[in-house]
């Protein structure tokens, strides 16, 4: 088992060697502090957990951080685990310090619906605390590293979430932060439990060809370093194999075997000047066979993590191909630690990200306001971990873009204006289609027109980075909220019929409406029709996350139905033995065995309604509603003889006419959107009509037939759920 005495004796040599100028009295006490807090703690190996914040202090010492970061990941799980509080720690050990344990605290997991929900919300907030000290995602990172290297003891779904995690989140900011070495080991340690079969079979071969791997690689080194000493040219030269998951990954990507990739080797020269980089190209080209197409220039032109390197691959006599990187030292100390090579903090620079290097976090931040999480969690690994390309404007500067970027990519990175209004491109002064794919060195143009109509939503299957989809979203989130509503409707209710479940029935249940809203955060059925409409939401996954709810009330309404049904063929048959006076007008009139009916047209009653009979001269009973204005008009001593008990019959099934105002805003297919609320209800509409009213207004009266109450209100709701509908009621004549 590991001993504090061993992990503490590491982390000072690591701070020796790395960072002389750290301040140990604090570090000293900084250990003695949280040896304190977690004196009562194990980890899952029994060992005691101070060992934990000890490994992370000692790689944040390695990759060349400051006093405050080493402090900082001594005491990151203090404040979460322990009794500890920011005020506290911001006394003992000063405020950054106590913001950055903070921070890192504040990027524990938080539960959500779904996996990609939740690694969105982490990466916001990682976002949102590198916005502020990027020092903060350092010492995270270094605490999942050292939390891989001990994965062994965690239960095997733990390791495959975990691990999964690291593959997700952690190795792509490594990788987007320049991080190599320490993104190289996360996958690599990932990849064992993720795959272990694969891991243990690469693994197998590189021990098993180790010795004339060694020997090969001997040769080169002594054939390079020999031309090299002869030029006069200073350099360290190694080489090595390149690490498990990158081979992995092109065997899977290929489907190749090992023995079938390129640059399974690789090399690199390290040399004092720029200058001495080109020269030492040209000699490694002299030597070796060149393979075309594979040669990059990263020290003109860099990558967005800064990293700058030529590489280039050739073969060697032995038949053998392999890729040569050549740096300067500095340019070695930025692809080994990358961003943490790059600030300075030993020499006083702060830690806050608001250096140009770090809009592309901003980016992100804006870029998650509007992304379904499935979506953002793939394309942000498009943009994170894919490989560049690098494109020029007509005035030569350089936009880098993933790789599979077409122009309309381009146009959008430099500006979302540009995207908005663009009509056309050209690729190396030649019309290009839009889906055209930009390789590295081509110089793209944008062609606006003021008069564009904005971008076409077959873009964003074109386009392939996050910005420029983002973008395209914002844009008809913005312009097109009607037209978003209905297409975003009319996805919504495809998807609900793909479920065998009728819109209406879903219309019809408030509860499940709101549950949906609440779920999927939005307060009304049209912001949630505009976010499927413009992408910022799948219409599947707005269905899904009700989906347990819709099939527990289809069931319910399935057995209601029944026992309705069960308990209506039981009624009818203890009424088979009686005559029904009325059958054919379906109300029963107290007193009176024979007579005429007549439905008032006044208020249009329709079974389930509370109705009253009047007694005509010469037209027989006339039926009301009970709450119709002129049943209260004629309520008068001289009528009160004529007023009559009346009810509905049990086999009252034929359709009744009715009547319903509609008061809506004047705008374009509303008639279309009411009558395709009346044919999808099966109601037999009788007449239609429309009038103009004040206020940009318009008002309808629809006449149809329905069975009975609880049909005519099913209509009712569905009409006031169209968007711009202001009142519905039942007409009164």
């Amino acid at each position: 088992m590991e001993t504090f005495q061993e992990h503490y004796d590491a982390m000072v040599k690591a701070i020796r060697q790395y960072t002389p100028n750290v301040d140990m009295a604090l570090v000293d006490k900084a250990v003695e502090y949280a040896q304190n807090k977690h004196r009562d703690q194990k980890r899952k190996d029994g060992s005691p957990y101070i060992i934990h914040p000890l490994a992370v202090a000692e790689i944040v010492a390695e990759i060349g951080l400051d006093t405050d970061s080493i402090l900082g990941a001594l005491l990151h799980d203090c404040i979460e685990d322990t009794d500890s509080n920011h005020d506290e720690i911001a006394r003992l050990f000063g405020d950054t310090v106590a913001d950055l344990v903070d921070g890192v605290t504040k990027l524990t997991r938080v539960e959500y619906s779904t996996l990609e929900e939740q690694q969105m919300e982490n990466l916001r907030k990682m976002f949102m605390a590198m916005s502020k000290d990027i020092r903060v995602i350092l010492i995270k990172i270094a605490d999942r590293l050292h939390n891989t290297r001990t994965m062994e003891y965690q239960s095997p779904e733990k390791q495959i979430s975990k691990s999964m995690e690291t593959m997700d989140i952690y190795a792509p900011l490594a990788h987007r932060l320049g991080m190599q070495k320490i993104k190289w080991e996360l996958e690599d340690t990932s990849l064992r439990y993720l795959d272990p079969k694969g891991f243990d079979e690469l693994m197998s071969y590189i021990d098993t060809h180790h010795d004339e791997a060694e020997e090969f690689m001997k040769s080169i080194q002594d054939t390079i370093s020999e031309r090299l000493t002869e030029a006069g040219i200073r350099c360290s030269i190694n080489g090595r194999i390149k690490h498990v998951y990158s081979i992995y990954r092109k065997m899977k990507a290929q489907n190749k075997t090992i023995d079938e990739l390129y640059d399974l080797y690789a090399f690199r020269v390290i040399v004092d000047t720029i200058p001495d980089c080109y020269n030492v190209l040209g000699h490694i080209h002299d030597l070796f066979n060149i393979i075309p197409g594979r040669f990059k220039d990263y020290i003109s032109t860099p990558k967005p993590n800064m990293y700058q390197s030529l590489h280039t691959t050739v073969i060697g006599r032995q038949g053998i191909p392999f890729e040569v990187q050549i740096r300067t030292w500095d340019m070695h100390e930025t692809a080994e630690y990358g961003i943490a090579a790059h600030w300075k903090y030993k020499d006083g620079v702060a830690g806050r990200g608001d250096e140009k290097e770090f809009e592309w976090v901003r980016r992100l931040l804006e870029s998650q306001q509007d992304s379904d999480a499935e979506d953002y969690i793939h394309s942000l690994k498009v943009d994170m971990f894919d490989d560049e390309v690098f494109v020029f404007t007509p005035k030569g500067k350089v936009i880098s873009l993933p790789s599979g970027s077409t122009p309309i990519d381009f146009a959008y990175a430099i500006h979302s204006a540009i995207g908005n209004t663009m009509v056309g491109a050209k690729i190396n002064n030649r019309i290009a289609p839009y889906d055209q794919r930009l390789r590295n060195g081509d110089i793209c143009e944008v062609i606006t027109s003021k008069s564009a109509r904005g971008p076409s939503r077959d873009w964003l299957k074109v386009c392939k980075s996050n910005q420029a989809r983002i973008k395209i979203k914002q844009w008809f989130k913005r312009e097109r909220r009607e037209e978003n509503i209905a297409h975003g409707r009319g996805s919504f209710e495809s998807e609900l019929r793909h479920m065998s479940i009728q819109p209406s029935f879903f219309y019809q249940n408030e509860e499940l409406v709101a549950t949906l809203l609440r779920r999927s955060s939005f307060d009304t059925m049209d912001d949630l029709f505009a976010a499927i409409g413009y992408g910022g939401l799948s219409a599947v996954k707005a269905v899904n996350r009700i989906k347990d709810d819709l099939i527990h009330a289809t069931r319910a309404a399935r057995e209601e139905a029944a026992k309705a049904e069960a308990a209506k063929a039981e009624a009818a048959k203890q009424e088979s033995a009686q005559t029904d006076r009325h059958k054919d007008s379906g109300v029963i009139v107290d007193g009176l065995d024979s007579c005429m009916i007549k439905f008032s047209r006044c208020c249009t009653p329709v079974p389930g309604d509370d109705i009253v009979g009047f007694i005509t001269k010469g037209f027989g009973v006339s039926i009301h509603r009970r709450d119709c204005p002129n049943v209260q008009n004629m309520h008068d001593p001289e009528n009160a003889g004529r007023w009559v008990n009346v009810s509905w019959s049990s086999e009252a099934g034929k359709p009744f006419s009715t009547t319903l105002e509609v008061r809506t805003i004047d705008r374009h297919n509303m008639l279309l959107d009411i009558a395709t609320v009346l044919s999808t209800s099966k109601v037999r509409v009788s007449e239609v009509n429309s009038k103009k009213l004040p206020d940009n207004k318009v008002g309808f009266v629809l006449t149809f037939e329905v069975d009975n109450v609880k049909g005519l209100e099913a209509v009712q709701y569905r009409i006031r759920c169209i968007s711009g509908v202001l009142d519905v009621r039942r007409g009164q004549r």
